[in-house]
Order: C-alpha cells, then structure tokens, then sequence
C-alpha cells in the first residue's frame, strides 16, 4: 500500500528530470493507483505544491520556436527531427496530465477524474518511450537536437486556472495532435519505416480518449457552475491561447473527442 497520497505522487513524477526514469516512475504510480481502485481502498487525493515548471534534463536545449532547425521530411535527419519534436511533445504531456492532478487537487472532483488523467500519463508515458525507442533505432536519442521552449507556457498561464487549463491543454493542444499526426504516419510509411508508424498509430489511438477526458470534465465543470460550455472554452482559449486556431481539422476525430466543430471554428478568427 502507498504511503504517498496522489498529489504526492504527481510531484514526485514532476520533479524527475530524466525523461526514462520520469516516465518509468509514472508507470509505478499510475499500477499503484489502479491497483487500489481495483481493491476498494483508493488511495487519498491530498493535495500538494508542484513546481511551476516541471524538473527537465540538461538536454535537450530549449529554444524559441522560431530558432529550432527545420529539416525536410524526406530525409533520414528530417524523420529523426520530427521523432524527436514528438518525444518533446509526449514528454510535457506526462508533466501536463500529472500537474493537472497535483495543481488542482483541492478542486473536489468524482474519483473518475482522477483515473483519467493518471491513465492519460500512463499512455503518454508509453508514447515516449515508443518514440526513443523509434529514435534509438535510427541512432540518435531524445536530446540529441534542439526542442520547442515554449511547451511548458500553457500550463504557467493557466497555472490558477483549472477549467482553463482543460480548455487549453486537452481541448486545444492535445487536439491539434489529431489534426497532424496523420500526415505524420503517411511520412514513415512512405520511408517504410514501420516501427515508427505503430508507435504514431497507438498514439494516435490514444491521444482521442486524453481530449476527450479534457471535454468531459470541462463540461462536468460548466455544469456545475451553470455556465455554458462553448461560451466559456471561446472565452479561455482567446484569454490564454496566444494565437488563433488553425484549420485543417480531424473534424471526425474531434467530434469522436466530443469536441463540436461550433467549439474550434470560430477561433479560427482573431
């Protein structure tokens, strides 16, 4: 039995800084979560202090958006590089799913919240490793080139801001995933690159049910305050989303999410 309470457990993934050993430590705590739930005595919430930004290994070296290395798809480089973004992406989700426990655990919320978002960590966890291991083959590795600084600055925004953060984190982000990752398996298949294919075919799987827990929790919330779902994502997502949304969407996959076209369409405009 756990003698830490989740909260405590969230921190202690988010204060990992190694990428295997960060999601290895995730993988322990999500079976012992389950493990609990499944024997009738879960185990308590608590609440906790997360850091503001999660613990990270020196590499790989944060830059600007605008000042990480475009390469094209077509080559070997290119297909490493675009493995290597989605390490970087499927990393911060970890730290994302986990600090959403820890942050807002003061927030009463039904038990089925938190088996989501531990769930959401444990299959973001798995992603990552997919993805080194897709890397590793190919002779690099998750910090071998430059990375988007910027992943982390949704979750400082909407530090304060629970039902923000699932309009942004799960809503928008994890949603704009549906959108592209597609293009990204007809990449590799076309380089016949089948592991890599898998790797972004589970995730692509996957990352449907982790909008969707964003979806249904945030409407739980409007419900409970009485206010109207699309009303308040579109007040969110201009408050904290720095830019407009961009088109074209999974329309089928996002309305899979429970996400309605009427929720992204009219963000597409400033």
């Amino acid at each position: 039995m756990s003698t830490l309470t989740l909260a405590q457990m969230a921190v202690e993934v988010l204060t990992t800084a190694d990428g295997r050993e960060k999601t290895a430590l995730s993988h322990k705590h999500a079976a012992t979560w389950f493990a609990a739930r499944k024997a009738g005595t879960p185990i308590e919430i608590g609440t906790a202090s997360p850091p503001l930004q999660p613990a990270r290994p020196e590499k790989p070296e944060l830059l600007s958006p605008r000042d990480v290395p475009r390469r094209k798809p077509g080559t070997p480089e290119g297909r490493m590089a675009i493995l290597h973004a989605v390490a970087h992406i499927e990393l911060n989700a970890v730290d994302l799913h986990w600090d959403l426990i820890a942050r807002f655990s003061d927030v009463a919320m039904p038990l089925g919240y938190f088996d989501d978002w531990v769930k959401a960590a444990d299959e973001e966890s798995k992603h990552f490793n997919l993805i080194c291991d897709c890397l590793e083959r190919m002779g690099s590795h998750y910090g071998a080139m430059a990375a988007h600084a910027g992943m982390w600055r949704a979750a400082e925004d909407t530090a304060t801001d629970h039902m923000g953060r699932l309009a942004v984190v799960p809503m928008v982000l994890e949603a704009r995933g549906l959108d592209v990752t597609p293009g990204m398996i007809e990449i590799f298949k076309k380089a016949k690159d089948n592991q890599s294919v898998e790797a972004l075919n589970v995730i692509y799987g996957e990352e449907v049910g982790h909008v969707a827990y964003g979806s249904k929790w945030f409407h739980f919330l409007c419900g409970r305050h009485e206010q109207d779902p699309k009303e308040v994502f579109h007040a969110l997502v201009r408050k904290y989303f720095h830019s407009t949304l961009k088109p074209p969407f999974n329309e089928e996959k996002r309305a899979e999410a429970g996400i309605p076209p009427d929720f992204y369409w009219p963000l597409t405009e400033s």
